[in-house]
């Protein structure tokens, strides 16, 4: 058995397939991977980074080529019932009978978990409230919205109270209600009942909002794992201060001034060229939008004094962003690319 701190421990679990052309290819690389009891653990990747695909093995749909992962202690592959009573499933596509009720969809999965007669009344009751469609219940699912679907799903993951639960891109193709609606049940399954969430996503915005610790995944492999701060550290921490100038030039000596600000690491000038049909001068050119950038360790105490040496100096700033590092910053350092290419 595993400690107890300890709810899913994954060693050198590896996955291959063979390609169209028959060639074989690895789409899961031995990962690694420790998620404790009652926290959120998110794996953060693109589209194909291999995140279905390592969840799958861990909850037992799909074999693995190599390595094991064990849930609660016990060996997916070794002890595949066990394994399985302790963890609930939210697919990325939607798993309910479309001429059922939302109510009827629960009663008979929960048959399928083995419930039956008041408990099961009782415990799809406490799942439809708690999914707030309590007043829908009696609704054929194929009248609700893609977001309410969602939301039957996760309560059919629910259903038998387990221990873990992983989340497949629970969040795509919905609306804002919805998803926001999804974020603060997951929240609330850690903060109420102690679950420990495994979820999967390529939105950084959800994942840096609900995760306890993040696994950074690209082409199979975990790049980095840690809590947001932790992983923010690991490219330093540094603000982004754009300012935007127009058409105006920008000379390498009043670049120098804007680096003698406390805290400023450096200060570059940019021109973004700008295109338009039948405009500008004459050949689908308009004149180029600059900007200064500047980067500081902490941005916004820097900001006052950059905005005031930039007028002083004869600089005129037409608009200010202020970007501050995020999981997107850190999945460019670490792989080269932004995370939605």
């Amino acid at each position: 058995m595993t400690t107890t701190t300890t709810m899913v421990e994954v060693r050198g679990l590896a996955k291959q397939f063979k390609s169209a052309s028959g060639a074989p290819f690895f789409a899961v690389k031995d990962v690694d991977l420790d998620i404790r009891k009652g926290e959120i653990y998110s794996l953060l990747g693109p589209n194909g980074a291999g995140k279905t695909t390592t969840i799958s093995m861990i909850g037992g749909l799909i074999a693995p080529t190599r390595g094991d992962a064990k849930i609660g202690g016990y060996s997916i592959t070794k002890q595949p019932l066990e394994a399985k009573r302790t963890l609930g499933v939210v697919p990325q596509e939607i798993a309910l009978y479309p001429t059922l009720t939302a109510r009827q969809n629960l009663e008979f999965f929960g048959r399928m978990y083995g419930m039956n007669g008041a408990a099961l009344k009782s415990r799809v009751d406490e799942v439809l409230e708690f999914i707030d469609l309590t007043d829908k219940q009696n609704e054929r699912v194929d009248k609700f919205s893609g977001g309410m679907k969602r939301r039957v799903n996760i309560a059919i993951g629910l259903l038998h109270k387990p221990q873990l639960i992983y989340m497949d891109e629970p969040t795509v193709g919905i609306d804002p209600q919805n998803r926001r609606r999804i974020l603060d049940t997951v929240v609330r399954m850690r903060d109420e009942f102690g679950m420990t969430v495994l979820y999967t996503s390529h939105l950084m915005e959800e994942v840096q909002e609900i995760s306890d610790r993040v696994g950074i995944m690209d082409h199979g492999e975990i790049m980095a794992v840690g809590t947001v701060g932790e992983l923010i550290q690991k490219i330093g921490e540094e603000d982004m201060l754009i300012f935007r100038v127009g058409t105006q030039a920008v000379s390498s000596a009043q670049l120098e001034k804007l680096k003698t600000v406390e805290g400023v690491t450096s200060v570059t000038y940019e021109q973004v060229a700008k295109t338009t049909n039948g405009e500008g001068n004459g050949n689908g050119a308009l004149p180029a939008d600059g900007r200064v950038v500047a980067r500081a360790k902490r941005g916004r105490q820097a900001l006052p004094d950059l905005i005031g040496l930039a007028n002083t100096d004869g600089i005129e700033i037409q608009s200010v962003e202020v970007r501050e590092p995020d999981l997107e910053a850190v999945f460019l350092s670490l792989t080269g690319r932004a995370l939605r290419d």
